[in-house]
């Protein structure tokens, strides 16, 4: 009876240092563990940024519906106060120029056709050039054969020399003429490249006293005896245009280099492309 009381105490220190001993097992694998997973988590950061979304997950919300911005608005230029004058009353001359829905159409599907640009594209340029065309008085489609000519209907191309976009402007040079519509960073923004090139275009019309010598220097050979059949494919391509919004039916597979394979020396053929301008009177000059 004396010995039990002993017996007993022996048993709960036996019992108690087994529960320490698993308790110090636990604690050193739960302490490893961790070790591991925070080397685990700083190895892998995409691990422990999935880790701590899955914590602080936020309540769902319903993803609101993304449409996609109306071409007009990727092409918006600074309004002018002579673009956003009223159009209620047109003159003669505005009308000729701005020319009729169905004209519009043919030229734009055309052009969209021969050189191979989106139909909402080449609409929204047509129609560009021709609300510039009747706010400086110049041929709309003297405006879109110079930029087919010079770009192939491109709001992004880039020559050697600098020149930029639809109407392949020099804006370092004409970098004055771009202020008003954002600077020089508008230059590749297809409304305003149509709007400066266009006036630069009559400018030198003007001051040349011809078509023929405006785009003479508008290509940069004003100095120069030829400008190396130029001005014979931006003509062409003006009276194929010409054609084209009559309703006539104009082949879109026509090469559009092909005053430039023939030699610059030939008269005949600069004498050929002036005679199928003449009598043909260009809106606006």
């Amino acid at each position: 009876m004396a010995c039990q009381p002993a017996a007993w105490l022996s048993t709960k220190r036996i019992s108690a240092k087994g529960v320490l001993t698993t308790a110090q097992h636990t604690l050193t694998i739960v302490g490893v563990t961790a070790l591991v997973v925070m080397a685990v988590l700083f190895v892998r950061p995409d691990l422990a940024k999935a880790l701590s979304d899955s914590l602080n997950r936020a309540p769902e919300t319903a993803m609101p519906v993304v449409t996609a911005p109306p071409l007009s608005a990727l092409m918006e230029a600074p309004a002018t106060p002579a673009a956003t004058a009223s159009t209620d009353a047109l003159s003669a001359e505005d009308k000729a120029l701005l020319g009729s829905e169905k004209q519009q159409k043919w030229v734009t599907s055309w052009l969209s056709k021969r050189y191979r640009v989106a139909g909402d594209a080449t609409n929204m340029l047509v129609s560009t050039a021709y609300l510039t065309a009747r706010e400086i008085k110049l041929d709309p489609l003297l405006i879109l054969a110079v930029m087919a000519i010079e770009s192939g209907l491109n709001p992004f191309a880039e020559s050697p020399m600098g020149a930029q976009g639809l109407m392949q402007v020099m804006s370092k040079v004409h970098h004055e003429k771009f202020q008003e519509m954002g600077g020089l960073q508008a230059a590749l923004n297809p409304v305003a490249n149509i709007r400066v090139g266009s006036l630069i275009l009559k400018d030198y019309v003007t001051r040349g006293g011809s078509v023929e010598a405006g785009l003479k220097s508008y290509v940069g050979a004003a100095a120069f005896a030829h400008d190396d059949g130029y001005g014979a494919r931006v003509l062409a391509e003006y009276n194929r245009l010409k054609q084209v919004s009559t309703g006539k039916k104009v082949p879109t597979i026509t090469p559009v280099m092909a005053a430039a394979q023939a030699k610059p020396a030939a008269p005949v053929a600069a004498a050929d492309a002036e005679k199928s301008v003449n009598g043909t009177q260009i809106a606006g000059l």
